[in-house]
C-alpha cells in the first residue's frame, strides 16, 4: 500500500518568544515493511541542528527557531510505500538491549488491578499467545472513547476508568506486559482511518505497543483496533512511554502562553 501523510504542528504563543529548540522523532523508521518513497521536515524559521539515530534505531533531528516569535508551523509530508509483516518489527536495527523496556515509568506504573490482568498469563509457556492475551484484555477493559483521558492519564488511572484512547490502551498493555516479565515499548506512528478497519474516532496520529518474543524479535499490538500493525500503519519510534516517544519534543524560552493544534492526514494513493 502507498500511503501518504501531511501533518502540520502549529505553536501560537500570546506573547513573542525569546526563541524554542525542539527534538524531532518524525522520520519513518528504516526496517521491512515500509519504505520512504519521499518525505520532507519542515520548521518555520528553522534551522536544522545535529542529527543522530539513538540506540533504538529512531532517527532523532535537533532543531532552533531565533525569536522573537509568536508562531511557529512544523510540517510532515512524505509518501511510504508499506507491507504487511503481521506485526513482526523485522529489519530493524537497534543496539538497545529488549530488557531495558522492562522499567516502569509514572505513566506504565503497575497497581493491584493492572497486576490482575498480567497474572492471567502467569506460567504461560508461549510467549506470543501471552501477548496476544493481554492485548486483549486491555482492548476489554478500556473501551475507545475520544475525550475521556487527558495526555497526563496514567495507565492505571485508564484502566479505573474503563476509557481511553490509543496512547491509554498502549501504556495500559506496556504495565501488564512488564507485570508479567514481558519487554515492552510504546511506538508513535500513523494510521489510515478510512474504512472500517479502526475504531471509531480514530486520529490518523497513532499509538501502539511493541513487545518483545523471544526468537521472533518486537511484535506490535494495537489495542484500540484489536489488531496487529499492517500496512495501514506507518512506524516513526519508540520510547518508554508516550513521552519517551513523543514525534516533537521541545521547549521555549519565554513566558508566553502556548496553543497547541494539530492535524494530520493519512490517504492510500492509487498503486
Amino acid at each position: 500500500m502507498i500511503l501518504t501523510v501531511d501533518h502540520v504542528t502549529l505553536y501560537r504563543y500570546d506573547r513573542p518568544v525569546r526563541g524554542l529548540v525542539q527534538s524531532h522523532r518524525l522520520m519513518p523508521s528504516t526496517c521491512t515493511g515500509q519504505r520512504v518513497l519521499n518525505w520532507a521536515v519542515t520548521v518555520t524559521d528553522g534551522l536544522a541542528g545535529g542529527a543522530f539515530r539513538d540506540g533504538a534505531g529512531d532517527w532523532i533531528q535537533g532543531w532552533s527557531v531565533p525569536g522573537p516569535v509568536s508562531e511557529v508551523a512544523v510540517t510532515v509530508r512524505g509518501t511510504v510505500e508499506t507491507t504487511d509483516q503481521a506485526g513482526v518489527l523485522r529489519g530493524h536495527r537497534e543496539l538497545t538491549p529488549p530488557d531495558c523496556y522492562l522499567q516502569s515509568t509514572p505513566s506504565t506504573r503497575s497497581d493491584l488491578a493492572l497486576a490482575e490482568l498480567a497474572a492471567t498469563v502467569a506460567g504461560h509457556d508461549d510467549v506470543l499467545d501471552a501477548a496476544h492475551r493481554l492485548s486483549g484484555l486491555v482492548s476489554e477493559a478500556i473501551v475507545y472513547t475520544p475525550g475521556a483521558t487527558a495526555a497526563t492519564t496514567t495507565a492505571s488511572e485508564a484502566l479505573a476508568l474503563g476509557k481511553g484512547v490509543c496512547q491509554d490502551h498502549s501504556h495500559a498493555l506496556l504495565a501488564v506486559a512488564r507485570q508479567a516479565g514481558l519487554p515492552a515499548r510504546y511506538v508513535s506512528g500513523y494510521l489510515l482511518v478510512e474504512g472500517d478497519g479502526a475504531a471509531e474516532g480514530q486520529e490518523a496520529a497513532h499509538a501502539w505497543a511493541e513487545i518483545w518474543v523471544r526468537g521472533l524479535g518486537w511484535v506490535g499490538f494495537d489495542p484500540a483496533n484489536r489488531c496487529c500493525p499492517d500496512d495501514r500503519y506507518i512506524r516513526l519510534g519508540s520510547g518508554l512511554d508516550a513521552q519517551d516517544a513523543a514525534p516533537i519534543r521541545g521547549t521555549a524560552r519565554g513566558t508566553g502562553f502556548e496553543k497547541l493544534d494539530v492535524t494530520v492526514a493519512v490517504q492510500a494513493v492509487q498503486q
